[in-house]
């Protein structure tokens, strides 16, 4: 289990203040240890946006070890969220679904992001991972947001989920996944990968990222 967890109330963030992080998403490279071999050109991508990111953040986080990377520039039919682990360079992914107000005509594409309240859409940046706590979707992951474009994901109860709409047998079916309301929603079959390797004080960050 992490060994940090964060008060539902009140939740403050060690070090510079999450205004003083706004700006531009910076995918440049940073220096990394060798990669195992086979690793694709993507996967070589993700790792570098995940230590730039963590350079760009470092002082707001308590882990450091796996950031969590979400390329919206992918649909949703395929395996977008990244768990990038900067100690050993290794890359493994799982299916998310985006929200609906991003999607509005569910095409299994991201149009657009937003970080209105009540606009049930994605927002990017990069978000600190919480506490555990039991919601609509049961055990869930609380996300606090460190930019400017995602700073209402406290607010606006932006987490990480296990829903039902997040499935391979809903590709088979329709091609796609379900929408959530702007959260991160994993499979249940995935979920728990979240909680025990995401969660406590590690990164999390969504932008559209591409493979080239």
């Amino acid at each position: 289990m992490p060994g940090r967890v964060f008060a539902t109330e009140g939740v403050s963030i060690p070090g510079e203040s999450a205004a003083g992080l706004a700006g531009q998403f910076s995918t440049g490279f940073a220096s990394l240890p060798a990669s195992p071999s086979g690793q694709s050109l993507y996967q070589r991508r993700l790792l570098e946006v995940a230590s730039r990111q963590v350079a760009r953040v470092r002082n707001q986080l308590w882990r450091a070890d796996l950031v969590g990377i979400v390329d919206f520039a992918q649909p949703s039919w395929k395996p977008r969220l990244h768990f990038a682990n900067l100690e050993n360079g290794t890359v493994r992914s799982f299916l998310v679904a985006h929200g609906r107000g991003s999607d509005p005509a569910h095409s299994g594409w991201l149009r657009s992001f937003s970080n209105v309240p009540g606009s049930e859409a994605t927002s990017r940046g990069a978000y600190l991972t919480a506490e555990w706590y039991k919601g609509k979707y049961g055990t869930s992951i609380r996300l606090l947001g460190l930019d400017e474009d995602n700073s209402m994901a406290l607010p606006r109860a932006i987490v990480m989920h296990p829903a039902w709409y997040v499935d391979p047998t809903m590709i088979e079916k329709w091609g796609k996944l379900g929408r959530s309301e702007g959260c991160f929603a994993m499979s249940n079959a995935d979920f728990n990968e979240a909680l025990w390797h995401l969660s406590g004080g590690r990164l999390l960050f969504a932008d559209r990222i591409g493979e080239v």
